[in-house]
């Protein structure tokens, strides 16, 4: 089978992982002409998703083989697909080639269990080694790891990639145990704790490594201390796939990011796959679904919600609004919102408000009272705010709510879909 074959199924194959952000690891270039590559975008000609995302990283698997017979995976050991493999040399040949072409600024390289979970994460490793050590590549790496694989090949490829993710899948074990037969919830989590723990050495090390002074008028000799996954960990969830509700999925996600410091939570709306099983929902999981739990995932990191107060009495998100807005519908003894007086965990509360909204009014608050012309120069997050706070010269009171703060309905064109982040040109 052509390399240009292998690409076609191969890039397609992965296009139904979402977990492929390229954020928070160590700046690396070459302008020391040592070594290729930059995982930073300065330079690299980007791909740009209909929906205006930027898509810069080869996005394949090493294999659509799988022992696996996961019954919502297109790659599962049933399925009837066109299977490929890639050689190692493959991978690397090709992640090298599309970066000199400024098509990609890294890589994110997943795989089917092929052999063993062993024989496959040695691949998916020896995969990074000899970008980093062999041609000296310094762009973006991002593996997925495999949840029964020794704890010392998990080592080997926290030591090349800038972040690893090992996918949960499903929220529960039950669900696993009827929709992904021989997959373990608790494998799975002591991996993450695994990578956890290296991860905090890691950083326990460097802070040492920091700490250390060298002799007056010497420069320090300290050696830099090992290199683990520095973009962290991350892992995806299915939804719509089995009957957890948003509750249920988010109460789970708020137990990942607290327990294993998760960098982020990625959420993949259900798509049936050809020859389903009848155990799975017939229809898409709606998009609309999708991207509110993301809005809601971000309101529990950065905004203190709590999984609880964000779903409705059914343990389901609205779908008609945004999660922070049906929030404040639910609880007007919460506002308005006294914008001069309030603390900063009460505004980010304010439907409108985000963190750098928030900061720019505790920052003019110290000087001076903030008044409506403040606010109205947010822009459209402060004129939505206005519904909910009140200033000197503005005291809504129960003034229904504006055009800006009304909910409207949710087209799915209107939401972000996951986009084939494979469209380069063939490579012979």
């Amino acid at each position: 089978m052509s390399v240009a074959r292998k690409i076609r199924i191969l890039a397609d194959a992965a296009k139904y992982d979402a977990s492929c952000a390229s954020s928070g690891g160590t700046r690396r270039d070459s302008r020391d002409q040592q070594g290729l590559g930059s995982n930073e975008g300065m330079g690299i000609c980007h791909s740009y998703a209909p929906d205006g995302r930027c898509i810069s990283l080869l996005k394949i698997l090493l294999t659509n083989w799988c022992v696996y017979d996961c019954l919502y995976c297109v790659n599962r050991v049933s399925s009837d697909v066109e299977r490929a493999r890639f050689s190692v040399e493959e991978v690397v040949n090709l992640t090298l080639d599309f970066y000199r072409r400024n098509v990609i600024e890294g890589l994110f390289l997943s795989s089917g269990i092929i052999r063993s979970p062993d024989y496959t994460m040695e691949q998916l490793a020896e995969v990074a080694r000899q970008l980093r050590e062999v041609h000296g590549f310094r762009g973006y790496i991002h593996l997925k790891t495999i949840p029964d694989a020794d704890e010392a090949l998990l080592a080997r490829a926290g030591r090349y990639a800038d972040r690893l993710s090992i996918n949960i899948e499903l929220p529960s074990q039950d669900s696993l145990d009827a929709l992904a037969p021989g997959k373990s919830s608790r494998q799975i989590r002591q991996s993450m704790a695994g990578i956890r723990l290296k991860l905090d050495e890691a950083r326990e090390q460097k802070t040492q490594a920091q700490q250390i002074r060298s002799l007056p008028g010497r420069p320090a000799a300290s050696a830099p201390p090992p290199r683990f996954a520095p973009a962290g960990q991350s892992t995806q969830m299915i939804v719509g796939a089995d009957a957890s509700d948003d509750r249920s999925i988010l109460q789970v996600s708020a137990g990942l990011y607290a327990g294993y410091r998760l960098k982020r939570v990625y959420y993949s709306a259900f798509s049936p796959i050809p020859h389903a099983s009848a155990r799975l929902p017939g229809q898409a999981a709606p998009l609309v679904r999708e991207h509110r739990l993301y809005q809601a995932d971000w309101l529990m990191r950065f905004y203190g919600f709590d999984a609880s107060e964000l779903v409705l009495p059914g343990g389901m998100l609205a779908m008609d609004m945004d999660p922070k807005l049906a929030w404040a519908l639910a609880h007007p003894e919460w506002f308005p919102v006294d914008v001069n007086r309030a603390p900063r965990e009460t505004l980010l509360r304010v439907p409108g408000l985000g963190a750098h909204s928030v900061q720019r009014l505790l920052d003019a608050r110290r000087v001076r009272q903030v008044r409506r012309a403040d606010m109205e120069r947010l822009g459209t997050a402060g004129r939505k705010a206005l519904d909910f706070v009140h200033l000197p010269d503005h005291r809504p009171g129960a003034v229904p709510l504006s055009s800006t703060a009304r909910p409207r309905p949710v087209r799915q064109a209107d939401v972000r879909q996951q986009p084939d982040l494979f469209d380069a040109p063939a490579v012979a």
